[in-house]
């Protein structure tokens, strides 16, 4: 039997177990109904277990559905990501990046999958591992380089540094560098495009360590209560800082924290853009056309450390669970699979990465002759009373 049938065979088993009340969709995927309660799950590796994430057909059966027009966009995209953070990784080495800066290496499809099911007014908030959201979201590399500088021109003015890009121009109300501070924004944001009748969605992306805080449970509460058009993405890449999942969190399948509050949930393969995609095109759907949120657990896992100031494994993992993670390199797997269908070939591969490399350093040339911040900038965008 296939992996994709036995994936298959899986979820509809779970969904038996957890008492038949549910829908698996084509792809494979569980959509539990509101008020269904699984039981929790206690084996880590079926969390985390990579390709065998239910799926009823393979990565490339899958991009045989899509446009090649669209899956080259997702390719560049999440290389556009992975080159700009590798190269802010050297440039904090070399002192250029200042403060503290988390690098999204190895979680690009999740904010590729995402963002590609937005129109260009929905909101997105996200936390302090933002610079792949805003640079999907459309922002210039040069100024999101800038801001990592402390430049002027960056998309902050210099204010804001790695953690806190904000583009209004984009709808994009920032990443916050408070742990979940961002959830209740996203559902004050959604509560604000329903009062005004606005047919926008709002997405407010998290990691696994903000689902325990209480304005967590606060925002999903009211956000299933006032049927917001929100969509909270947990993006669980298993570890808050150095605290893996397992000694933080007495539930691992945390989409079934919405069950409190009998929001509609899923998880999904967070290594995979075009599953991330397909599981956000139908929440997103749902918020625009039935004024109802979503929680979405996307199961990732980020190659570099925390931040900058911590190694990529150090004592909470150690290489080779990190090399072994790297087996589902969302990039890498997209490739090799568009290259399986036609799609692309080598040589396309590498004319996309040359323009990618070439774009992220015109970005850091853009910073470095990008002039500071006057002293009187010190006085502007501040609140007075």
């Amino acid at each position: 039997m296939s992996v994709g049938s036995r994936a298959s065979a899986f979820c509809h088993s779970l969904l038996q177990f957890y008492g038949g009340r549910g829908s698996v969709g084509h792809s494979g995927r569980i959509w539990m109904e509101p008020a269904d309660v699984g039981s929790n799950v206690t084996n880590l590796a079926e969390l985390f277990a990579g390709p065998d994430h239910p799926s009823a057909q393979t990565l490339e059966e899958r991009a045989q559905r899509e446009e090649p027009a669209l899956l080259k966009t997702l390719l560049e995209q999440m290389l556009l990501i992975r080159r700009f953070e590798e190269k802010a990784a050297e440039l904090y080495t070399l002192g250029k990046i200042g403060g503290f800066c988390h690098l999204y290496i190895g979680q690009e499809a999740v904010a590729v999958g995402a963002l590609s099911t937005l129109e260009p007014d929905d909101y997105v908030l996200t936390s302090y591992r933002e610079h792949g959201h805003a640079l999907v979201r459309g922002m210039d590399p040069g100024e999101v380089m800038a801001e990592l500088y402390g430049k002027q021109s960056g998309v902050s003015k210099g204010k804001g540094g790695s953690m806190h890009l904000f583009d209004k121009r984009r709808s994009f109300l920032g990443g916050h560098a408070i742990v979940g501070g961002q959830i209740p924004l996203a559902a004050g944001a959604a509560f604000a495009s329903k009062y005004l009748k606005q047919s926008r969605v709002t997405l407010g992306f998290f990691g696994e360590a903000a689902v325990n805080i209480g304005s967590f449970h606060e925002s999903l509460n009211l956000a299933a209560l006032w049927k917001l058009p929100v969509v909270f993405i947990c993006e669980n890449n298993r570890f808050g800082m150095g605290t893996p999942i397992e000694r933080a969190s007495s539930l691992y399948d945390l989409s079934q924290k919405a069950c409190a509050y009998n929001m509609a949930r899923t998880w999904v393969d967070g290594m995979d853009v075009l599953a991330v995609r397909e599981s956000l095109k139908e929440a997103v759907d749902r918020a625009r056309k039935e004024s109802a949120p979503t929680l979405i657990e996307a199961r990732t896992y980020r190659f570099m450390g925390h931040s900058m100031s911590d190694p990529a494994h150090g004592h909470y993992r150690t290489k080779s669970e990190v090399e072994s993670q790297r087996r589902h390199d969302p990039i890498k797997n997209l490739s090799a699979a568009l290259e399986t269908i036609g799609v692309i070939n080598a040589e396309f591969l590498e004319e996309l990465d040359q323009k990618i490399r070439d774009i992220v350093e015109e970005s850091v040339a853009f910073a470095e002759r990008s002039p500071e911040p006057e002293p009187q900038e010190l006085y502007t965008d501040i609140y007075t009373g």
